[in-house]
């Protein structure tokens, strides 16, 4: 094997391909990145138990085709490092050589037979705008557990609604509900597109994935039995399902008669985390609406050592209300909007409280399409 290739497209694949590997691994092999050079392109495969990933750039030159496996993290190491230009590759015996503009690098080679084959795509269910699906796993992942131990709840539930032509992620934590919803394009020959689907991916990987399909044209989303597929302008990776299922949201989102807040998000933002300085350990951010100076006043702390600021807002259905919440989860939920303006739906202090885009129906049949559900805990004593 011999090739060239710019740095820049070496590195950025090779960066690509690494994520999935294995931090520490039984199996050596595990450890490697595949390349494979031919027909005027480089690909760069690697997998470990849960995740397998493939891209696919353009080769400078192919001077003789060919596969190589080596150590994938070292091989990114070296790339960092490489200087700007082309970059010249080869393999010259058990020793992958890497070098470019008088920099010179050699990487022992692992045993090719022993490099397990990466799992094939599942069926291709349809197809979601790149940018919008990063958002929408960004705005729901702040919601996923972190417990190893409830694995389920470390998941992100991916719905799909050829009926409807609607995706539909959550992620729960127990404490908090976080449900978004965005349009996607089932496959007109895909004679099972009417099924749907529902699976729960990690919501770990689901963000990586998201996070490094880019951010334009259509990602293809494919799903199978006991795994999830995401392909994207060469890219392609795969990662395993994970067991079990989220509770089902519909009934908890249900919000009979609630108080509606309207406020400024940006200047909610700020004074969330202005007065979070002084909230000790899980202390709450207490906010008293009142409809009758349309105002909030945002408190946290005890006794002496305490924080406040007022700000204007609306409220309806409800003379005052009073809410508090953990100061981490708020500014999540309220990080996860990029709406001017939020509506915070309210049944009372140590109750569901849900967040929207302000502008949206909010009590219609339609849902908005992004939500978050918070569990207001008991205001602290005066």
């Amino acid at each position: 094997m011999e090739f060239r290739i710019e740095r820049s497209a070496l590195a950025e694949a090779v960066a690509w391909a690494a994520r999935v590997l294995p931090v520490r691994s039984p199996v050596p092999v595990l450890g490697g990145l595949l390349l494979d050079a031919e027909g005027g392109r480089l690909r760069v495969s690697g997998l470990d138990y849960e995740a397998s990933a493939r891209i696919d750039v353009e080769a400078t030159e192919i001077l003789r085709p060919g596969k190589v496996l080596v150590m994938g993290r070292r091989l990114l190491d070296i790339c960092k490092v490489l200087p700007e230009g082309a970059v010249e590759c080869a393999v010259e015996g058990s020793r992958f050589t890497v070098s470019g503009d008088g920099a010179r690098f050699g990487l022992s080679v692992l045993p090719l037979d022993d490099y397990p084959a990466l799992p094939p795509l599942p069926r291709v269910r349809g197809a979601v705008e790149a940018a919008e699906f990063a958002a929408a796993v960004a705005d729901v992942a702040v919601a996923a557990g972190r417990d190893d131990t409830l694995p389920a709840l470390t998941g992100i539930r991916l719905g799909l609604d050829a009926a409807t032509g609607t995706m539909t992620l959550a992620a729960t934590d127990r404490y908090r509900f976080a449900v978004r919803t965005l349009p996607w394009k089932a496959v007109e020959a895909d004679t099972g597109a009417g099924e749907g689907a529902d699976v729960l991916v990690s919501a770990r990987r689901l963000t990586e994935i998201a996070r490094s399909l880019g951010r334009s044209g259509l990602v293809s989303v494919a799903l199978g039995a006991g795994s999830a597929g995401f392909e994207h302008a060469g890219m392609r990776t795969t990662v395993r399902l994970l067991d079990g299922r989220l509770p089902r949201h519909d009934k908890l989102f249900a919000m009979e008669d609630p108080a509606v807040a309207v406020v400024d998000r940006a200047r909610l933002v700020e004074a969330v985390k202005r007065v979070s300085v002084v909230a000790d350990g899980d202390g709450p951010v207490q906010l008293a609406f009142s409809a009758d100076d349309d105002s909030v006043h945002l408190q946290a702390g005890y006794e002496d050592d305490v924080a406040s600021q007022r700000l204007p807002a609306t409220l309806e259905g409800a003379r005052e209300m009073t809410v508090a919440f953990n100061p981490a989860y708020l500014a999540d939920a309220l990080a996860s909007f990029d709406e001017p303006s939020l509506r915070l739906l309210m049944m009372g202090a140590g109750q569901r409280a849900m967040i929207t885009g302000e502008g949206e129906p909010g009590r219609d049949v339609s849902p908005p399409r992004h939500r978050h559900l918070l569990m207001s805990v008991k205001p602290p004593l005066a």
